[in-house]
């Protein structure tokens, strides 16, 4: 089984209910075993011009399924909660985004999937939460633990929590 850590971002609509039914559908999919998920935090669009704030939180789930495989999940869960996709890498506003940052500590460079996450390291919306679940988880291709990864951000107070912790009960 492999440990995971997947980004959840809403700005369009129920921002909360997005995060919350994304993650019950996540944790409704077989070989899908939720394990914990961080606090909800706002935060300003990220490379995007929108004016709408996003709630984002991260999830450690233990997943059977591939890498590949968890990616489809994840894309028809963003469908089912009405993510419309104008261009592949735009970025525009949605009611779902769910991104896998870490997917054991493997490296996958695929024409589809790019593990970990290109991005991760410059996004304080995903490295505050995941200071929550795994401070010292090292990313696999830049050795740097997230805690070393968020002190290397230009802006890390970016990020405001939202609300308390939410539970699920899988």
């Amino acid at each position: 089984m492999a440990i995971v850590y997947l980004s959840l971002g809403s700005n369009k609509g129920d921002r909360i209910g997005y995060v919350q039914q994304a993650t019950s559908l996540l944790g409704a999919i077989e070989g899908i075993n939720i394990i914990r998920t961080s606090a909800f935090y706002e935060t300003e669009p990220w490379n995007m011009t929108s004016d709408t704030w996003f709630v984002n939180a991260v999830v450690e789930i233990k997943t059977s399924l591939t890498a590949e495989n968890l990616l489809y999940e994840c894309q028809r869960i963003e469908k089912q909660l009405g993510r419309e996709r104008e261009k592949e890498d735009a970025y525009d506003d949605r009611t779902i985004d769910i991104d896998i940052l870490f997917y054991n500590k493997d490296i996958i460079k695929d024409e589809n999937l790019v593990i970990p996450h290109k991005y991760v390291h410059l996004r304080a919306f995903t490295l505050v939460p995941m200071l929550e679940l795994a401070p010292d988880f090292i990313h696999p291709v830049l050795n740097k633990s997230i805690s070393d990864l968020h002190n290397d951000l230009e802006n890390p107070e970016m990020v405001f929590l939202y609300g308390t912790r939410v539970e699920f009960n899988f």
